[in-house]
């Protein structure tokens, strides 16, 4: 089959070419990929910084949408040509993918496979920490960094979905108008102004409840203090440094949480448990117009390396989507 591959010196260049074909057990399927689709750890295991966990494909992509093309002896629900999207723990920009049947998800009607491939990794990511990690409730305030971002896009949907209240920050005015219209309540241009600042008017001074946040060490101490009384901070990202100082009384004193959590290396027992849940709570969403997976640009799969520049420039509102088919 054909694969983007990374070249093996130290240019990191991307090229489509020959590679294994995948190897299903019993109770995996094998996937004809039609799109996948560009999240930052790509970009990250490109320069040798994020490689896969034991037993995943050294291919590059977390997530993909297709057609079932066989299925193992062992499988029970998955027939060929079901139309189906899934998260990876790598392989995505390939061709052809072997996965286990209980990961697959049936693409919602309506939606083409672009659109599916958007999908996993950023509503899984949004799913599992405000939900099964922050324990997002009706009436709650959240902050969402990056919230232009593939992953920002599907939170600010699902607080809004979950009956809660949306805040973001974002790199300009444009990205935060349209996540008000995403459903937001308010914006935070990060490059113009504080926002602990902000966050502290528009809340009456109280904080909000949940901080969904990619960025890190430079952003702990406004995290923090933008907290209100048993809030929970997630960190899924360390894009601004993996070191800060912090003051432990106020995580004391209003008895904060602050939630380290990431998705792909977590064992295929727990990718199974919340695919389950996100099956039943977040798939029908799609299905009757709550959320919507956000398509900001697609590329063909030899152009994986301008998908990368893309994201990597921050020009994208939402997804980055590469077409294989």
């Amino acid at each position: 089959m054909k694969a983007i591959l990374i070249k093996g010196d130290s240019s990191g260049d991307l090229v489509w070419g020959d590679a294994p074909s995948p190897i299903a057990g019993p109770t995996d399927v094998l996937v004809d990929v039609h799109a996948t689709a560009v999240n930052r750890a790509d970009l990250l295991q490109r320069r040798g910084f994020y490689p896969p966990p034991p037993g995943e494909s050294e291919i590059l992509g977390l997530e993909a949408a297709g057609v079932v093309a066989a299925v193992g002896a062992g499988v029970t629900r998955a027939r060929v040509g079901d139309r189906v999207c899934c998260l990876l723990g790598g392989g995505g920009y390939a061709e052809q993918i072997a996965v286990p049947e209980a990961m697959l998800l049936p693409i919602p009607s309506g939606l083409d496979f672009v659109q599916a491939a958007a999908i996993p990794e950023a509503f899984y990511t949004a799913f599992v920490n405000l939900v099964l990690e922050a324990g997002l409730a009706k009436g709650e305030r959240v902050l969402i960094h990056a919230g232009a971002s593939g992953v920002g896009t599907a939170a600010i949907q699902l607080v809004r979905a979950r009956g809660a209240t949306a805040f973001v920050t974002a790199g300009s005015d444009d990205k935060i108008e349209r996540c008000r219209v995403l459903g937001a309540t308010a914006g935070i241009n990060y490059k113009r102004e504080s926002f602990a600042e902000r966050i502290a008017a528009l809340t009456e001074g109280k904080g909000v409840d949940i901080i969904l946040d990619c960025i890190g060490g430079s952003y702990l101490e406004g995290n923090i203090g933008s907290l209100r009384s048993q809030g929970r901070l997630v960190i899924i990202g360390l894009m601004g440094g993996t070191k800060a100082d912090l003051n432990l009384g106020p995580l004391v004193a209003r008895r904060l949480r602050v939630i380290g959590s990431v998705l792909r290396s977590r064992s295929l027992a727990e990718k199974i448990a919340i695919t389950d849940a996100f099956r039943a709570e977040v798939l029908p969403l799609f299905a009757n117009g709550t959320c919507k997976p956000i398509v900001d640009a697609t590329y063909p799969i030899a152009d994986a390396a301008a998908a990368h520049d893309h994201i990597g420039a921050n020009k994208n509102f939402g997804k980055v989507v590469l077409r294989i088919r």
